[in-house]
């Protein structure tokens, strides 16, 4: 086995051998995929000719497999690919150069990307790719497209055709930027004529291919290439001065990690609110050692203007980022604020210049003119996307320019892609149709809600409701066991998403549990900042936490016990609602806060003296934040009648005593099951519906009140009691 230093060598002989032809596709699909020292995330594709039996004739026929539009390597599996029959795209050959010769080249390669569809072999619907005649018109069996950044570097330098001959001789040659489609696959075709020696193309400004007759040959080429690329470069860093010196050396100093986090959490909300005023962001936070060693640098300003190079990148990163020339030193966040201002206002003007420059007759009209990247000196660099998955790309996108930029400056001079071009990929009709074709967004999409105490019961019951409409989740409890595991059962039903750039709070998926104490106003906007941390803000909180204690026989309760239960019941849900007013403030944008309350707050009953009491503050408590927190927040509660089954206020030893004090027939050794489900229909039975009251129940009530289906209901009080007609409104 060979040994690499810059990329990892995955190659298992018995895996490969116990696979079939598509099969093998797919597992050298993802061993590349799954090294991003190879390719980027969704970015590159991979093909195999393979003989098969067409299913009309019978004949052995030669179908191209190749990877479909859109998905991910490194998760691909057979679904993923599309398969053509190769002598159809072959013979599409002739269609495009007629149409190009009329000097209607660019609309023929439009067109072309359609009538692929017309070579599909048995009816596969996998769309193919626009780098399919890339993989077809080159000859061999097995193609590799790959977006290494050690590659890049190279593509994205000023002298790219002179050093790619002399780093790899006549093994590799050169074309120079072609969009990809038909024009390109044209061009390596006639090099792979002209020179039968080439086993390589470097694409300028994009990436490489690199083929081969044999799986395993091509997989370990494309590794070869990369390796060379990595070794020549890091060659050239450390002869320059390595670290030291890259992108001109230090301007400024790295804030501490304390002061990084507080600096993110002043500023966040309010970015978001900023950038979010079309629609919603979700952001990713990174400040690693990478990324503060670019935003600090002297050249950090002039190569941010430049923009990315690989058309990959930038159809995530936009053309180029927000750089806010910040001073970490000697300046505070109320001046970053300031510059950010300035610099949003700035960029928003200079892409609207650059669509008014470049669009033509038939372009789609522009899109949000924000930045998708910003990048703070001392700080570090904050991605915006439709979801923490898409703002997780982004920052990995961003990542890899940086290295690309790295790369680029240590053997040459780097270069961007022209503005002309990058805008006829941004705004490429095919891919405006592509983003027309994405189902439509989920109810509660781009929204992240606080769920408070759902480590259990209705609170956990409402986190997963939330999730399925589109919502990021944030679970809170008293202890951070509980919120994880529910956040854990989130993501492992949803998956984390793509994307696996963010350290700390900002590697999180659509879910992440954290720990708060709604008593301790320090804990609460501790747990309020680490929200901000990982996605940027928030948008709703729904606090379902809760404490029961009963009064003994005599209907006496302890002085701690009374204090404890309105802490926890009236106390804390005013510290969360008026501590989360700053943030909703900062950020500007609309939200809502729902708060439990409980149908005993309207019905006086023996043994609940305190929970009774605090449950009628509450309910009032949700009128006078609805007067407080308008018109920016709404403000509602939920009144549940009693919640038996899924309910942490209802351990085994109060469902005993409950059923004792109604004489509930029961026996010691009974299953906590059988005794929680007599209980919860005794309590059903009193009820106008006869249906025990479970969280799912509740939940539902919580996801009317977060969406906007109820967008004109405040100060309001929702019960979901079952008909408890003792708690009608009086």
């Amino acid at each position: 086995m060979k040994s690499y230093t810059f990329v990892n060598y995955a190659w298992d002989d018995a895996k490969a051998a116990a696979l079939d032809p598509v099969g093998r596709l797919a597992y050298r699909s993802n061993i590349l995929g799954g090294d991003q020292r190879i390719t980027n995330t969704g970015g590159g594709n991979t093909s195999s000719k393979i003989t098969e039996k067409d299913p009309l004739t019978g004949a052995a026929t030669e179908v191209l497999w190749v990877k479909g539009s859109g998905g991910d390597l490194r998760t691909s599996t057979r679904e993923n690919f599309s398969s053509l029959y190769q002598e159809k795209l072959l013979g599409m050959q002739q269609l495009y150069l007629g149409r190009a010769d009329k000097g209607l080249k660019s609309a023929a390669e439009d067109e072309m990307v359609g009538m692929a569809s017309h070579a599909t072999f048995n009816l596969n619907p996998r769309a193919s790719s626009i780098d399919t005649p890339l993989h077809s018109f080159i000859p061999s069996k097995f193609v590799d497209h790959m977006h290494p950044n050690a590659i890049i570097s190279i593509a994205a330098s000023k002298n790219c055709e002179k050093l790619t001959q002399e780093i790899f001789g006549g093994e590799m040659a050169y074309v120079p930027w072609m969009r990809p489609g038909f024009e390109l696959g044209l061009a390596m075709q006639a090099i792979v004529q002209k020179s039968p020696k080439v086993k390589s193309i470097m694409m300028g400004q994009h990436g490489f291919i690199s083929w081969d007759d044999d799986e395993k040959a091509c997989y370990t080429y494309t590794l070869d290439c990369i390796e060379k690329a990595s070794a020549f470069i890091e060659t050239k860093y450390v002869a320059k001065g390595g670290d030291a010196t890259a992108f001109g050396g230090a301007k400024y100093a790295t804030l501490t990690p304390e002061q990084r986090r507080a600096t993110f959490a002043a500023i966040l909300p309010w970015f978001r609110g900023q950038v979010s005023k079309a629609k919603r962001l979700i952001g990713t936070v990174q400040d690693d050692e990478k990324i503060l060693r670019f935003v600090n640098s002297k050249d950090a300003a002039r190569l941010a203007e430049l923009g990315t190079s690989c058309p990959d990148h930038f159809l995530r990163t936009k053309i180029k980022p927000l750089y806010v020339d910040w001073s970490p030193q000697s300046e505070d966040a109320a001046t970053l604020k300031k510059k950010l201002a300035a610099g949003l206002e700035a960029y928003r003007a200079d892409y609207a210049a650059y669509y008014a420059k470049c669009k033509h007759a038939n372009s789609p009209a522009m899109r949000d003119p924000n930045p998708t990247v910003v990048l703070i000196p001392g700080v570090g660099m904050i991605a915006w996307g439709k979801d923490k998955s898409e703002s997780r790309v982004t920052a990995e996108f961003y990542n890899c320019a940086v290295e690309v930029m790295r790369g680029a400056e240590a053997i040459d001079t780097y270069i961007s892609l022209p503005q002309q071009e990058a805008f006829d990929i941004e705004y490429w009709l095919l891919e405006e149709a592509k983003l027309k074709r994405m189902p439509a967004e989920k109810e509660l999409a781009r929204q992240v809600i606080i769920v408070v105490g759902a480590g259990s019961g209705i609170g956990k019951e409402t986190a997963h409701r939330l999730v399925k409409e589109g919502a990021h989740i944030v679970c809170v409890d008293m202890k951070v066991e509980s919120a994880q595991a529910t956040a854990k059962e989130i993501t492992d039903k949803y998956g984390l998403g793509i994307g696996v750039a963010g350290t700390g709070l900002s590697s999180c998926g659509p879910a992440l549990g954290l720990a708060a104490n709604i008593t301790d106003r320090a804990s609460v906007r501790a747990m309020l900042d680490d929200v901000a941390l990982a996605f940027g803000g928030f948008d709703s909180i729904c606090v379902t936490a809760g404490v029961f204690w009963p009064s003994d026989t005599s209907g006496h309760i302890p002085d701690d016990k009374w204090a404890f239960t309105f802490g926890v019941n009236v106390t804390g849900s005013y510290i969360v609602g008026d501590e989360a007013l700053k943030t909703w403030k900062e950020q500007g944008l609309k939200g809502q806060l729902v708060l439990t309350t409980s149908a005993n707050a309207a019905v006086a009953k023996k043994g609940s003296l305190a929970y009774d009491c605090s449950k009628a503050a509450a309910n009032h408590l949700v009128r006078e934040l609805a007067m407080e927190l308008a018109p920016l927040v709404r403000v509602n509660g939920v009144a549940p009648a009693t919640v038996v089954q899924g309910s942490a206020m209802f351990p085994r030893d109060r469902v005993i005593g409950s059923l004792a004090k109604y004489n509930i027939p029961y026996t010691d050794d009974e299953a906590t099951d059988s005794l929680v489900t007599k209980l919860a229909q005794f309590y059903a039975d009193r009820t106008l519906t006869k249906a025990p009251i479970t969280p799912a129940d509740q939940a539902e009530a919580y996801f009317l009140l977060v969406s906007q289906r109820l967008s004109k209901t405040t100060g309001q009080i929702v019960t979901v009691d079952g008909g408890l007609h003792e708690a009608f409104l009086r």
